[in-house]
Protein backbone atom coordinates (compact mmCIF):
# COMPACT_ATOMS: atom_id res chain seq x y z
CA UNK A 1 0.00 0.00 0.00
CA UNK A 2 1.60 3.25 -1.10
CA UNK A 3 0.77 6.94 -1.11
CA UNK A 4 4.34 7.81 -2.06
CA UNK A 5 4.76 11.49 -2.85
CA UNK A 6 1.08 12.34 -2.33
CA UNK A 7 0.26 15.59 -0.58
CA UNK A 8 -2.77 15.26 1.65
CA UNK A 9 -4.63 17.88 3.68
CA UNK A 10 -6.31 16.25 6.67
CA UNK A 11 -9.25 18.28 7.93
CA UNK A 12 -10.27 17.42 11.49
CA UNK A 13 -13.58 18.56 12.98
CA UNK A 14 -15.21 18.50 16.41
CA UNK A 15 -16.03 14.86 16.99
CA UNK A 16 -14.92 12.37 19.63
CA UNK A 17 -13.52 10.32 16.73
CA UNK A 18 -10.79 12.96 16.41
CA UNK A 19 -8.85 11.02 19.03
CA UNK A 20 -8.03 8.50 16.26
CA UNK A 21 -6.41 11.08 13.97
CA UNK A 22 -2.80 10.91 15.24
CA UNK A 23 -2.86 7.21 14.32
CA UNK A 24 -4.42 8.09 10.96
CA UNK A 25 -1.70 10.67 10.28
CA UNK A 26 0.99 8.15 11.20
CA UNK A 27 -0.46 5.59 8.77
CA UNK A 28 -0.67 8.15 5.94
CA UNK A 29 2.94 9.25 6.53
CA UNK A 30 4.10 5.63 6.74
CA UNK A 31 2.43 5.02 3.36
CA UNK A 32 4.58 7.82 1.90
CA UNK A 33 2.24 10.81 2.04
CA UNK A 34 3.08 14.32 3.20
CA UNK A 35 0.30 15.44 5.53
CA UNK A 36 -0.80 18.93 6.52
CA UNK A 37 -3.45 19.12 9.24
CA UNK A 38 -6.18 21.79 9.28
CA UNK A 39 -8.33 21.53 12.40
CA UNK A 40 -11.40 23.40 13.57
CA UNK A 41 -11.23 24.94 17.04
CA UNK A 42 -13.78 22.38 18.23
CA UNK A 43 -11.47 19.58 17.06
CA UNK A 44 -8.75 20.76 19.43
CA UNK A 45 -11.03 19.89 22.37
CA UNK A 46 -10.69 16.23 21.35
CA UNK A 47 -7.12 15.95 20.04
CA UNK A 48 -3.89 17.79 20.81
CA UNK A 49 -2.41 19.93 18.00
CA UNK A 50 1.00 19.12 19.47
CA UNK A 51 0.43 15.38 18.94
CA UNK A 52 -0.73 15.98 15.37
CA UNK A 53 2.20 18.29 14.61
CA UNK A 54 4.61 15.70 15.99
CA UNK A 55 3.37 12.81 13.84
CA UNK A 56 2.81 14.91 10.70
CA UNK A 57 6.08 16.88 11.08
CA UNK A 58 4.14 19.99 10.06
CA UNK A 59 2.46 22.69 12.16
CA UNK A 60 -1.27 22.28 12.68
CA UNK A 61 -3.36 25.13 11.23
CA UNK A 62 -6.50 26.22 13.05
CA UNK A 63 -7.03 29.90 12.19
CA UNK A 64 -6.92 32.11 9.12
CA UNK A 65 -3.99 33.94 10.69
CA UNK A 66 -1.07 32.83 12.79
CA UNK A 67 0.10 35.89 14.68
CA UNK A 68 1.24 38.30 11.98
CA UNK A 69 1.06 35.72 9.16
CA UNK A 70 -1.85 34.67 6.96
CA UNK A 71 -2.45 30.94 6.59
CA UNK A 72 -3.01 31.00 2.85
CA UNK A 73 -5.88 28.62 2.05
CA UNK A 74 -5.44 29.22 -1.70
CA UNK A 75 -1.80 28.08 -1.58
CA UNK A 76 -2.83 24.99 0.39
CA UNK A 77 -5.40 24.19 -2.27
CA UNK A 78 -2.76 24.47 -5.00
CA UNK A 79 -0.35 22.30 -3.01
CA UNK A 80 -2.64 19.36 -2.26
CA UNK A 81 -3.26 16.17 -4.24
CA UNK A 82 -6.21 15.35 -1.98
CA UNK A 83 -8.16 16.58 1.02
CA UNK A 84 -9.52 14.17 3.60
CA UNK A 85 -12.00 15.41 6.21
CA UNK A 86 -11.90 12.84 9.01
CA UNK A 87 -13.81 12.94 11.20
CA UNK A 88 -16.39 15.05 9.40
CA UNK A 89 -19.06 16.18 11.86
CA UNK A 90 -22.68 16.88 10.91
CA UNK A 91 -21.98 20.59 11.48
CA UNK A 92 -19.03 20.72 9.09
CA UNK A 93 -20.83 18.55 6.56
CA UNK A 94 -23.64 21.12 6.49
CA UNK A 95 -21.20 24.00 6.05
CA UNK A 96 -19.34 22.26 3.21
CA UNK A 97 -22.59 21.36 1.46
CA UNK A 98 -23.90 24.91 1.57
CA UNK A 99 -20.76 26.96 0.99
CA UNK A 100 -20.56 28.39 4.50
CA UNK A 101 -17.02 29.63 5.04
CA UNK A 102 -16.51 30.70 8.65
CA UNK A 103 -13.28 28.83 9.45
CA UNK A 104 -10.00 27.86 7.84
CA UNK A 105 -11.05 24.29 7.08
CA UNK A 106 -14.05 25.44 5.04
CA UNK A 107 -11.96 28.12 3.30
CA UNK A 108 -9.43 25.47 2.27
CA UNK A 109 -12.22 23.17 1.06
CA UNK A 110 -13.75 25.91 -1.12
CA UNK A 111 -10.32 26.71 -2.61
CA UNK A 112 -9.37 23.16 -3.60
CA UNK A 113 -8.62 21.89 -7.09
CA UNK A 114 -8.14 18.25 -6.02
CA UNK A 115 -10.32 15.30 -4.96
CA UNK A 116 -12.00 15.45 -1.52
CA UNK A 117 -12.92 12.54 0.72
CA UNK A 118 -15.19 12.80 3.74
CA UNK A 119 -15.26 10.28 6.58
CA UNK A 120 -18.37 11.20 8.62
CA UNK A 121 -18.61 10.60 12.36
CA UNK A 122 -21.77 11.23 14.40
CA UNK A 123 -24.48 9.55 16.46
CA UNK A 124 -26.92 7.15 14.80
CA UNK A 125 -29.91 9.52 14.88
CA UNK A 126 -27.85 12.43 13.53
CA UNK A 127 -26.59 10.23 10.69
CA UNK A 128 -30.16 9.19 9.85
CA UNK A 129 -31.64 12.71 9.97
CA UNK A 130 -33.06 13.95 6.63
CA UNK A 131 -30.98 17.15 6.74
CA UNK A 132 -27.78 15.10 7.09
CA UNK A 133 -28.79 12.91 4.19
CA UNK A 134 -29.62 15.99 2.10
CA UNK A 135 -26.23 17.56 2.88
CA UNK A 136 -24.45 14.32 2.05
CA UNK A 137 -26.32 14.16 -1.25
CA UNK A 138 -25.18 17.69 -2.09
CA UNK A 139 -21.57 16.90 -1.26
CA UNK A 140 -21.58 13.79 -3.43
CA UNK A 141 -23.25 15.70 -6.28
CA UNK A 142 -20.29 18.13 -6.18
CA UNK A 143 -17.90 15.24 -6.85
CA UNK A 144 -16.75 14.63 -3.28
CA UNK A 145 -16.10 11.02 -2.25
CA UNK A 146 -17.57 9.25 0.77
CA UNK A 147 -15.70 6.86 3.02
CA UNK A 148 -18.65 4.90 4.45
CA UNK A 149 -19.41 5.03 8.15
CA UNK A 150 -19.01 1.95 10.31
CA UNK A 151 -21.62 0.21 12.41
CA UNK A 152 -20.96 -0.32 16.10
CA UNK A 153 -20.79 1.27 19.53
CA UNK A 154 -21.16 5.05 19.52
CA UNK A 155 -20.11 7.73 22.01
CA UNK A 156 -23.73 8.12 23.15
CA UNK A 157 -23.77 4.51 24.29
CA UNK A 158 -26.05 3.51 21.42
CA UNK A 159 -24.98 1.04 18.79
CA UNK A 160 -25.57 1.53 15.07
CA UNK A 161 -24.28 3.34 11.97
CA UNK A 162 -22.33 6.58 12.35
CA UNK A 163 -18.85 5.50 13.51
CA UNK A 164 -15.96 6.99 11.56
CA UNK A 165 -14.20 4.34 9.50
CA UNK A 166 -11.04 3.04 11.17
CA UNK A 167 -7.74 4.73 10.23
CA UNK A 168 -6.53 1.57 8.46
CA UNK A 169 -9.68 1.52 6.30
CA UNK A 170 -9.34 5.20 5.43
CA UNK A 171 -5.68 4.87 4.46
CA UNK A 172 -6.43 1.79 2.37
CA UNK A 173 -9.30 3.64 0.65
CA UNK A 174 -7.01 6.48 -0.48
CA UNK A 175 -4.14 4.20 -1.44
CA UNK A 176 -6.38 2.05 -3.64
CA UNK A 177 -7.84 5.10 -5.34
CA UNK A 178 -4.45 6.66 -6.07
CA UNK A 179 -3.01 3.29 -7.07
CA UNK A 180 -5.65 2.99 -9.77
CA UNK A 181 -5.19 6.50 -11.04
CA UNK A 182 -3.05 7.52 -13.95
CA UNK A 183 -0.61 10.23 -12.92
CA UNK A 184 -1.70 13.60 -14.34
CA UNK A 185 1.38 14.03 -16.57
CA UNK A 186 1.90 10.39 -17.56
CA UNK A 187 3.04 10.02 -21.15
CA UNK A 188 4.24 13.63 -21.43
CA UNK A 189 7.79 14.81 -22.04
CA UNK A 190 9.13 17.85 -20.23
CA UNK A 191 12.17 20.05 -20.64
CA UNK A 192 13.51 22.04 -17.67
CA UNK A 193 16.52 24.33 -17.43
CA UNK A 194 18.25 25.05 -14.15
CA UNK A 195 21.18 26.90 -12.63
CA UNK A 196 23.53 29.55 -13.99
CA UNK A 197 25.62 29.66 -17.12
CA UNK A 198 29.35 30.45 -17.09
CA UNK A 199 30.74 32.56 -19.91
CA UNK A 200 34.52 32.18 -20.19
CA UNK A 201 36.81 35.19 -20.14
CA UNK A 202 39.93 33.02 -20.25
CA UNK A 203 40.72 29.42 -19.17
CA UNK A 204 40.36 30.29 -15.46
CA UNK A 205 37.85 33.15 -15.28
CA UNK A 206 34.21 33.52 -16.24
CA UNK A 207 31.14 35.73 -16.05
CA UNK A 208 28.38 34.06 -14.02
CA UNK A 209 25.65 34.64 -11.45
CA UNK A 210 24.55 33.34 -8.05
CA UNK A 211 21.92 30.83 -9.22
CA UNK A 212 22.19 27.43 -7.49
CA UNK A 213 19.65 25.56 -9.62
CA UNK A 214 17.45 24.64 -6.63
CA UNK A 215 14.25 25.95 -8.22
CA UNK A 216 14.83 24.21 -11.54
CA UNK A 217 15.69 20.90 -9.89
CA UNK A 218 12.56 21.12 -7.72
CA UNK A 219 10.46 21.70 -10.85
CA UNK A 220 12.04 18.72 -12.61
CA UNK A 221 11.38 16.46 -9.62
CA UNK A 222 7.78 17.67 -9.30
CA UNK A 223 7.16 16.94 -12.99
CA UNK A 224 8.65 13.46 -12.62
CA UNK A 225 6.52 12.75 -9.54
CA UNK A 226 3.44 13.54 -11.61
CA UNK A 227 4.43 11.09 -14.33
CA UNK A 228 6.37 13.16 -16.89
CA UNK A 229 9.64 12.08 -18.49
CA UNK A 230 12.00 14.99 -17.85
CA UNK A 231 15.10 16.28 -19.59
CA UNK A 232 16.90 18.58 -17.16
CA UNK A 233 19.41 20.88 -18.88
CA UNK A 234 21.55 22.23 -16.07
CA UNK A 235 24.36 24.72 -15.94
CA UNK A 236 27.14 24.31 -13.36
CA UNK A 237 25.22 23.12 -10.28
CA UNK A 238 26.12 20.92 -7.33
CA UNK A 239 22.82 19.30 -6.38
CA UNK A 240 21.75 15.69 -6.11
CA UNK A 241 19.01 14.77 -8.59
CA UNK A 242 16.79 12.32 -6.73
CA UNK A 243 13.73 12.05 -8.95
CA UNK A 244 13.13 9.10 -11.27
CA UNK A 245 12.59 9.63 -15.00
CA UNK A 246 14.96 12.61 -15.07
CA UNK A 247 17.68 12.70 -17.72
CA UNK A 248 20.41 15.19 -16.79
CA UNK A 249 22.16 17.11 -19.56
CA UNK A 250 25.06 19.11 -18.10
CA UNK A 251 26.12 22.29 -19.90
CA UNK A 252 28.26 25.29 -19.07
CA UNK A 253 27.61 28.24 -21.37
CA UNK A 254 24.48 29.97 -22.67
CA UNK A 255 25.27 28.70 -26.17
CA UNK A 256 25.48 25.09 -24.93
CA UNK A 257 22.17 25.50 -23.09
CA UNK A 258 20.57 27.02 -26.20
CA UNK A 259 21.70 24.07 -28.33
CA UNK A 260 20.60 21.47 -25.75
CA UNK A 261 17.15 23.05 -25.43
CA UNK A 262 16.62 23.19 -29.18
CA UNK A 263 17.73 19.58 -29.49
CA UNK A 264 14.98 18.46 -27.06
CA UNK A 265 12.18 20.98 -27.68
CA UNK A 266 10.46 19.30 -30.64
CA UNK A 267 9.76 16.16 -28.56
CA UNK A 268 8.61 17.95 -25.42
CA UNK A 269 5.08 18.82 -24.33
CA UNK A 270 6.11 21.18 -21.51
CA UNK A 271 9.20 23.39 -21.38
CA UNK A 272 10.08 25.32 -18.22
CA UNK A 273 13.03 27.67 -18.55
CA UNK A 274 14.06 28.32 -14.95
CA UNK A 275 17.79 28.76 -15.54
CA UNK A 276 19.50 32.10 -14.98
CA UNK A 277 21.08 32.33 -18.42
CA UNK A 278 23.71 35.03 -18.97
CA UNK A 279 22.40 37.88 -21.11
CA UNK A 280 25.91 38.79 -22.27
CA UNK A 281 29.18 36.98 -22.88
CA UNK A 282 32.71 38.13 -23.75
CA UNK A 283 33.10 38.89 -27.43
CA UNK A 284 36.42 37.04 -27.37
CA UNK A 285 37.75 34.37 -25.03
CA UNK A 286 41.47 34.44 -24.33
CA UNK A 287 43.22 31.12 -24.94
CA UNK A 288 45.72 31.80 -22.16
CA UNK A 289 45.23 33.25 -18.70
CA UNK A 290 45.10 37.06 -18.84
CA UNK A 291 48.01 38.40 -16.82
CA UNK A 292 47.55 41.20 -14.34
CA UNK A 293 49.53 44.11 -15.69
CA UNK A 294 47.42 47.20 -16.34
CA UNK A 295 45.30 49.18 -13.86
CA UNK A 296 42.22 48.52 -15.98
CA UNK A 297 40.92 45.66 -18.06
CA UNK A 298 38.19 46.33 -20.59
CA UNK A 299 35.93 43.50 -21.70
CA UNK A 300 33.71 43.78 -24.73
CA UNK A 301 30.46 41.91 -24.18
CA UNK A 302 27.95 40.72 -26.77
CA UNK A 303 24.42 39.43 -26.34
CA UNK A 304 23.77 35.73 -25.93
CA UNK A 305 20.97 33.99 -27.81
CA UNK A 306 17.56 34.32 -26.12
CA UNK A 307 16.41 30.74 -25.47
CA UNK A 308 12.85 31.59 -24.39
CA UNK A 309 12.20 33.90 -27.33
CA UNK A 310 13.67 31.44 -29.83
CA UNK A 311 11.49 28.60 -28.54
CA UNK A 312 8.47 30.91 -28.51
CA UNK A 313 8.90 31.42 -32.25
CA UNK A 314 8.71 27.70 -33.03
CA UNK A 315 6.28 26.62 -30.29
CA UNK A 316 3.38 24.44 -31.42
CA UNK A 317 -0.17 24.92 -30.13
CA UNK A 318 0.03 21.67 -28.14
CA UNK A 319 3.22 22.72 -26.33
CA UNK A 320 3.33 24.71 -23.08
CA UNK A 321 6.22 27.16 -22.74
CA UNK A 322 6.97 28.62 -19.31
CA UNK A 323 9.61 31.23 -18.54
CA UNK A 324 10.98 32.82 -15.39
CA UNK A 325 11.50 36.53 -14.79
CA UNK A 326 13.71 37.91 -12.04
CA UNK A 327 12.95 41.61 -11.61
CA UNK A 328 13.95 44.43 -9.28
CA UNK A 329 11.49 47.15 -10.36
CA UNK A 330 8.11 47.41 -12.11
CA UNK A 331 7.99 43.65 -11.68
CA UNK A 332 4.48 42.84 -12.91
CA UNK A 333 4.75 45.18 -15.88
CA UNK A 334 8.05 43.68 -17.02
CA UNK A 335 6.80 40.12 -16.51
CA UNK A 336 3.65 40.82 -18.55
CA UNK A 337 5.78 42.28 -21.34
CA UNK A 338 8.01 39.21 -21.32
CA UNK A 339 4.96 36.93 -21.51
CA UNK A 340 3.72 38.74 -24.62
CA UNK A 341 7.00 39.46 -26.39
CA UNK A 342 8.39 35.93 -26.06
CA UNK A 343 5.15 34.10 -26.86
CA UNK A 344 5.20 32.19 -23.58
CA UNK A 345 2.16 30.56 -22.02
CA UNK A 346 3.20 31.40 -18.46
CA UNK A 347 5.76 33.57 -16.69
CA UNK A 348 6.86 32.91 -13.12
CA UNK A 349 7.92 36.20 -11.56
CA UNK A 350 10.55 36.52 -8.85
CA UNK A 351 11.26 39.82 -7.16
CA UNK A 352 14.57 40.37 -5.40
CA UNK A 353 12.67 42.72 -3.08
CA UNK A 354 10.96 39.71 -1.43
CA UNK A 355 12.87 38.38 1.54
CA UNK A 356 13.60 34.66 1.26
CA UNK A 357 13.13 34.61 -2.52
CA UNK A 358 15.61 34.31 -5.37
CA UNK A 359 19.08 32.81 -5.61
CA UNK A 360 20.48 30.47 -3.00
CA UNK A 361 17.46 30.24 -0.71
CA UNK A 362 15.54 27.06 0.11
CA UNK A 363 12.35 29.15 -0.09
CA UNK A 364 10.77 31.19 -2.84
CA UNK A 365 7.95 33.66 -3.33
CA UNK A 366 6.57 33.95 -6.85
CA UNK A 367 3.72 35.39 -8.86
CA UNK A 368 2.43 33.35 -11.80
CA UNK A 369 1.11 35.17 -14.89
CA UNK A 370 -0.68 33.18 -17.60
CA UNK A 371 -1.57 33.82 -21.20
CA UNK A 372 -5.28 34.07 -20.43
CA UNK A 373 -4.71 37.03 -18.11
CA UNK A 374 -4.76 35.20 -14.77
CA UNK A 375 -2.32 36.25 -12.05
CA UNK A 376 -1.71 34.15 -8.94
CA UNK A 377 0.58 35.39 -6.15
CA UNK A 378 1.92 32.58 -3.99
CA UNK A 379 3.16 33.17 -0.44
CA UNK A 380 6.67 32.36 0.76
CA UNK A 381 7.00 28.58 0.43
CA UNK A 382 9.77 26.03 0.20
CA UNK A 383 11.07 25.66 -3.35
CA UNK A 384 9.58 22.16 -3.46
CA UNK A 385 6.14 23.53 -2.49
CA UNK A 386 6.53 26.38 -4.99
CA UNK A 387 7.42 23.88 -7.71
CA UNK A 388 4.38 21.72 -6.90
CA UNK A 389 2.07 24.75 -7.05
CA UNK A 390 3.54 25.83 -10.41
CA UNK A 391 3.22 22.33 -11.89
CA UNK A 392 -0.39 22.11 -10.68
CA UNK A 393 -1.15 25.39 -12.46
CA UNK A 394 0.56 24.17 -15.64
CA UNK A 395 -1.51 20.97 -15.50
CA UNK A 396 -4.71 22.99 -15.06
CA UNK A 397 -3.74 25.29 -17.93
CA UNK A 398 -3.12 22.33 -20.26
CA UNK A 399 -6.39 20.67 -19.27
CA UNK A 400 -8.24 23.88 -20.15
CA UNK A 401 -6.84 23.98 -23.70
Amino acid sequence: MSLSGKKIILGITGSIAAYKTPHLVRLLVKAGAEVRVVATKAATDFVSPLALATVSKNPVLTDMTNGAEWNNHVALGLWADAMLVAPCSANTMGKMANGICDNLLCAVYLSLRCPVWIAPAMDEDMWAHPSTKANLGKLLSYGNRLIPVGNGELASGLSGPGRMAEPEEITDHLAKWFGGQKLPLSGLNALVTAGPTFEKIDPVRFIGNFSTGKMGVALAESLAEKGASVTLVAGPIHLAITGKNIKLVQVESAEEMYNACHASFAECDIAILAAAVADYKPADTATEKIKKKDQELTLKLVKTQDILASLGKIKRHDQSLIGFALETNNELQHAAQKLEQKNADMIVLNSLKDEGAGFGHDTNKVTVLTRNGKTCALPLLSKKETADAIINQITEMRNAK
